[in-house]
Formats: structure tokens, sequence, C-alpha cells
């Protein structure tokens, strides 16, 4: 069922791109349209055959949709699809450290060590942590609370993938992550990376389903010069390769 909808969502991106409105698969529900710094617009949705919870968001930039990615109710990734070529990735059951969304708000900081596979035969680790600064910021009208985080993602010969570190922002509400400014390890040096959100926007209102970004787009920071994203379900921290 959920390939069926990912490859149906594939379909129908192009011209929902043009059309300039996000259409989610047939028995879902689009909820929320988040346009961030960084040039990019993330829709977020639920399918009723999914576990409660459960979340989609489908990520545009200024070309298209380049990224999906599927959150349970704990925020952890149970699977994302990277656009062009398509490649999907999924969580590996038994996590040594599953991702708690509810006790990183009990506690204030949440570990978590996870292992991920891709249909081309590709396999990744991840460990890190996410801890409540104890910061809140209003953006748009909408209270947020500041994360700070770090993870790394390695093979399994223990070569680092992809690296990042800084700030994000999550949302009690939502039970999302967004991501803020931070930072990634491009096997060099430390690159800096703005993602924050600019503009929340709800079912009714004017840009709702946008699926053309509208901030820092002078810029040309589209999706295929910054790499992947972090658990803000995992929003936009780097990949070892151009785009994730």
């Amino acid at each position: 069922m959920r390939n069926v909808m990912i490859l149906a969502l594939a379909m129908v991106a192009p011209a929902a791109a043009r059309a300039g409105s996000f259409t989610p698969p047939q028995g879902c529900t689009t909820h929320l349209t988040v346009q961030s710094r960084g040039c990019y617009v993330a829709n977020y949705y639920t399918c009723e055959a999914d576990p409660k919870g459960d979340q989609w968001r489908a990520d545009f930039d200024q070309e298209g949709m380049f990224f999906l990615s599927h959150i349970d109710s704990e925020t952890q990734w149970v699977e994302s699809i990277e656009m062009n070529p398509t490649v999907t990735q999924r969580l590996d059951p038994g996590a040594k450290d599953p991702a708690s969304f509810s006790n990183l708000l009990t506690t204030g900081r949440d570990d978590f060590n996870f292992s991920l596979s891709k249909d081309n035969g590709e396999h990744s680790n991840v460990a890190g942590y996410d801890q409540l600064t104890g910061k809140t910021a209003v953006i748009n009208g909408v209270t947020l609370e500041e994360t700070q985080y770090e993870y790394a993602e390695t093979d399994d010969a223990g070569t680092v993938l992809r690296k990042s570190r800084g700030h994000e922002y999550i949302s009690r509400d939502w039970r999302l992550f967004f991501s803020g400014h931070s930072e990634w390890w491009d096997g060099a040096n430390w690159q800096p990376l703005e993602g924050s959100p600019a503009a929340f926007i709800l079912p009714g209102e004017k840009g709702f389903a946008a699926t053309q970004p509208i901030f820092d787009c002078d810029a040309q920071m589209s999706a295929l010069e910054v790499p992947m994203l972090h658990r803000a379900a995992l929003s936009v921290a780097p990949s070892a390769s151009p785009k994730e």
C-alpha cells in the first residue's frame, strides 16, 4: 500500500508542482505547509491506512519534489524516498536505541542508535542525540521549542558517511521537528546550513499546499546542493553525496 502511494505521488508531483498546489495520494489529507529558509517548502499529510500518529512530508525545491519522508508517532524515520533517481530507505527493525519524541519531551534529552537500509543495497547506522535547550522561538505566530542535536551516520565498516550538529525546533502539538541553524561535515570542514521555518500555513490560508518555495531562492540553494535533513523528520542535514 505504501509503495503504491509513493509511486502515485511521484507520478502526480510534476503536475502538482506546475499547478502550484500539492495533491496527496488518495486516502491522505494535507494538514500543514511550511515555507523554509534555504528555498524549500514542505507539505505534511496523514493517510487513513497508516498507524495512528504517522505523518508524511513531501519536500519541494524550485524544480519540483525531491524528497519524501514518513515518520511514526515517535518521529522515527520509518522510510524516505529520494527522487531523481528514486531510492527508498527504510528503518531496520530492532533498533539499539529507538528515537523517542516522548522521551525528549519527558526528560529533555533523547539518545538514539538505529540502522537504515536502502533498496539499492546500501546499509548505514545512525547514532546521536536531541536535547531541549530550554529556549523557545515564535515563528510566524507559532511557538516552537529549540533543540540541540548531533548525529553521525556510518557504514558497517565504521566509515562516516555524513554527520551534522546544531539546533532545530520542535512542536509538541504537531509532534514534528523543524530544521534550524546547523552545520554539516563535508569531509574536511564544518559547513553552515540554514533551513529554519519562515511561514506555517494551515488549510484555508493563502499559500496552503504550495509547491513553490519563496524564501532565499535568490541564493539558488536548492536540494541538489544541500544534502539530507536530520530528524526534523529528518529535516535538512547533509549527506555525503549531492542531495538527499
